[in-house]
């Protein structure tokens, strides 16, 4: 029921930021594999010469055009992609495809077609509006390897724009190819595009792959994920995080094939690369059931996590901390291997000194922690010192956080007053500045702030509850007051510190 909580928590999406895999890549190699290239290295063609060229029924006419669209195509900077396509070229690129007594022109039409796709989803749209995506599938069986590659990357390009072209891909019958010369001798940089294309046929959820795509793809993803090449496992490891990236279902499916162990243990790469994805994959199955998670702990996340947290870039820590937040989220046992594993320590060291990206992270683990733990649980939270860092980030303006962290207090001082320690408590609270910020918070602009340090003050600070009469309060506060105290009474009761995955940025 907490997990379930989870789709109901309003946060920001978690986009694709610098340390994502790239959706699409343009092939701007400056040499071609063809030797024959050498005669016409000095040859350049205007925009009308390619396009009489290209229309040539003089199959050399045509490949010295295409070759030359494709250098025009393969520029560093500024290449002309919509001009090509406005030109009126890609149904004849596309023909040339089918030309397999021609390889060199298949070859330079591929790739042309791959530097098009690589640009917006427009000029996708144009490539696959030409038909190209058919010729292209058929080319994955071509004799000549570096046609064969280059209709691998385009095809990459094409489902890299979104769901609706992925499908299309997939739907063409590509993937059982692909997974064909996944297990042939095949060089490296040539299994890395294979890869990456496999992963953007992984990628998105609205609506995801189709079961049956996913179900052919995971043994080869699960073969690939023991390969020693960093961008393969990178590549591998974010298709992975994709498909962890919904419901319990699709966790499941991955999880079945049995790559935690290996997952976790890529979360100790001293590769970012194969770091991030292989941390992103494992906080997504963590937000799964409970049986899920524990499946992850017994493979040794909590070995892992807890090293992050103090590993040197801001990202890796948040995510580190976002992973643990959902950890927290389980049943009491989890809670208790977290306590086991050394993660306090860590936990309280970022709250005081981590990025506040981070922080937030750590403040919902600790809303976690402390929502489904034992008294014990929370008395060693406490020694831990949790408490100044908390009330020190009361000042801060996210109003979510600063509302998260008085119900964290809020639920301690219950928990206090359970085993006849409340006085204490709130001396120790007192002692690191916390009536003095509690007390400003109730004139905070935000109601729910306003009204939830009133009703903590008024309930565990004031004079008359120190003297055993409390004042009357009005309705608002009261029902307010009833549903927070009901919520922290059942063991069973949703936490309200939880989140979706998508929630990460």
């Amino acid at each position: 029921m907490r997990r379930q909580q989870r789709i109901a928590v309003s946060l920001e999406l978690r986009k694709a930021k610098k340390d994502e895999q790239s959706l699409k890549r343009r092939n701007i190699t400056d040499v071609s594999p063809d030797p024959s290239e050498q005669q016409t290295k000095g040859v350049s063609l205007t925009l009308p010469e390619i396009i009489n060229g290209v229309n040539a029924s003089d199959p050399e006419l045509c490949f010295q055009a295409t070759q030359a669209a494709r250098k025009m195509l393969s520029r560093e900077k500024n290449p002309p992609l919509k001009l090509i396509v406005d030109a009126g070229l890609i149904p004849r690129l596309v023909e040339f495809l089918k030309s397999s007594l021609h390889p060199r022109l298949q070859l330079e039409a591929a790739w042309a077609l791959t530097n098009i796709a690589s640009g917006t989803s427009e000029l996708t749209r144009a490539v696959v509006d030409g038909g190209a995506i058919q010729p292209l599938v058929e080319l994955l069986s071509s004799p000549h390897m570096t046609v064969c590659e280059q209709a691998v990357w385009a095809l990459g390009n094409i489902a890299g724009d979104g769901p609706k072209f992925r499908d299309d891909v997939i739907f063409s019958d590509a993937i059982p190819h692909l997974l064909t010369l996944v297990s042939s001798s095949i060089p490296v940089t040539f299994l890395r595009n294979i890869a990456w294309t496999l992963s953007n046929l992984c990628r998105n959820k609205n609506p995801y792959p189709s079961d049956h795509a996913v179900k052919q793809m995971l043994p080869a993803l699960f073969h690939l994920l023991w390969h020693p090449d960093g961008e393969v496992l990178s590549d591998t490891c974010w298709a992975l995080s994709y498909l962890t990236d919904g419901c319990d279902t699709r966790i499941g499916q991955v999880v079945d094939t049995g790559v935690l162990p290996r997952l976790v243990e890529l979360m100790s790469s001293s590769e970012l690369n194969v770091l991030t994805p292989s941390l992103r994959a494992v906080g997504n199955i963590v937000t799964g059931t409970d049986h899920q998670t524990q499946l992850a702990l017994d493979a040794g996340i909590l070995a892992v996590l807890p090293q992050l947290l103090t590993h040197p870039r801001s990202s890796i820590q948040k995510e580190a901390a976002w992973a643990l937040s959902n950890v927290a989220a389980g049943p009491r046992q989890h809670i208790q291997q977290l306590i086991a594993c050394g993660v306090l320590p860590p936990l309280v060291a970022v709250l005081e000194n981590g990025e506040f990206k981070v922080q937030k992270e750590a403040v919902w683990t600790v809303a976690n922690f402390t929502t489904g733990g034992t008294v014990d649980q929370l008395i060693q939270l406490v020694q831990a010192g949790v408490l100044e860092p908390l009330i020190n980030l009361l000042t801060i303006p996210d109003t979510k956080i600063v509302l998260i962290i008085l119900d964290i207090l809020f639920f301690i001082l219950q928990a206090a007053e359970k085993i006849s320690q409340k006085e204490n408590m709130c001396l120790l609270i007192e002692g690191l500045g916390g009536i003095d910020r509690i007390e400003a918070l109730q004139l905070h602009e935000n109601r729910q702030i306003a009204l939830t340090a009133l009703n903590i003050t008024e309930r565990h600070f004031s004079e008359e509850e120190e003297t055993g009469t409390t004042l009357p309060a009005r309705d608002q506060d009261h029902e307010f007051l009833k549903h927070l105290t009901n919520t922290y009474q059942s063991s069973t009761t949703p936490k309200p510190g939880t989140r979706p995955k998508e929630s990460l940025l």
